[in-house]
């Protein structure tokens, strides 16, 4: 049975909170539901380092190999217990109290694992003979590094049979923004052939993160070139589906942690209303 030893909050996203090794809930802001997390970074390793990363201990590197009883006996078990138990009852506050998605998250990039389709097949599967409601997403959460992986597209494709989506990240439109924010050598060109990649494979969102560095928002200029990288995405018919626009609701655990604050509601509803201007569906979380 899946432990619940408090009430999960939309600002604690511990992955030991249902006191097992992959599977872990969480109560999402942005799904406005119970997320059912899989974490397949159990090592912590990540191959970027985002300045606003909430993982304690995070290493450069990628997933370990994954033991995949281990993951279906969890998932299975959890599963179960929140679509037949009474999980959300007990664990999840009230007015969230619904499944909205399985997601590959946790503790870094969850595409970094080898194995990445079989995983994706896997949880299907299990989705499938717990069974869960119809309606339940399964969601990969993604830095969209590893795009280029013949693995990865296969499970993107699988992922798309599967009522899947795709969580993109795209924080700065710029080389210099995302060496400053992710701390990633990649140039906007690569992130944009792998959006593009992922885009084409299976529903896409764009996942952006907004906040005060040093007490100033993202410039006027970092604005614009992720406005004309969002405009020339669009011109060129790449299909996505929106933009996640958020900014931080908990506290970073890398050495920038001090240097970072949220942006104002009234901040984010401004830039949200420039991307819609775009003709692009826009969510926005303060």
């Amino acid at each position: 049975m899946a432990t619940a030893p408090r009430t999960l909050t939309t600002i604690d996203h511990d992955r030991s909170a249902a006191g097992l090794t992959y599977v872990y809930p969480v109560v999402s802001r942005r799904a406005r539901g119970l997320s059912v997390g899989i974490n397949l970074n159990t090592n912590s390793a990540c191959n970027w380092r985002c300045i606003y990363c909430q993982v304690p201990g995070l290493v450069r590197g990628a997933a370990p190999a994954v033991e995949f009883k281990q993951l279906e006996q969890e998932l299975r078990a959890f599963l179960a217990e929140v679509v037949h138990g009474d999980f959300l009852q007990r664990a999840v506050p009230a007015g969230m109290q619904r499944l909205n998605d399985v997601a590959l998250s946790g503790n870094g990039e969850p595409t970094s694992a080898r194995e990445f389709d079989r995983v994706v097949e896997t949880v299907g599967r299990v989705m499938r003979e717990v069974p869960v409601p119809p309606e339940t997403k399964l969601v990969l959460i993604t830095n969209g590094s590893l795009m280029h992986r013949a693995a990865v597209q296969r499970g993107l494709v699988r992922m798309r049979e599967l009522n899947g989506e795709v969580w993109f990240k795209l924080d700065s439109a710029t080389r210099a923004g995302l060496e400053r924010i992710n701390h990633t050598g990649m140039g906007p060109a690569r992130l944009r052939a792998n959006l593009e990649i992922a885009a084409r494979l299976c529903p896409t969102w764009i996942q952006t993160s907004v906040f005060l560095l040093d007490g100033e928002p993202p410039s006027a200029a970092d604005r614009a070139a992720y406005l004309d990288f969002l405009a020339d995405m669009l011109r060129t018919g790449v299909p996505l589906k929106g933009i996640l626009l958020y900014s931080l609701a908990r506290p970073s655990m890398q050495p920038e942690a001090p240097r970072l604050a949220p942006v104002s509601d009234a901040w984010g509803q401004r830039f949200a209303d420039e991307i819609r201007r775009l003709g692009l569906a826009v969510e926005w979380n303060p």
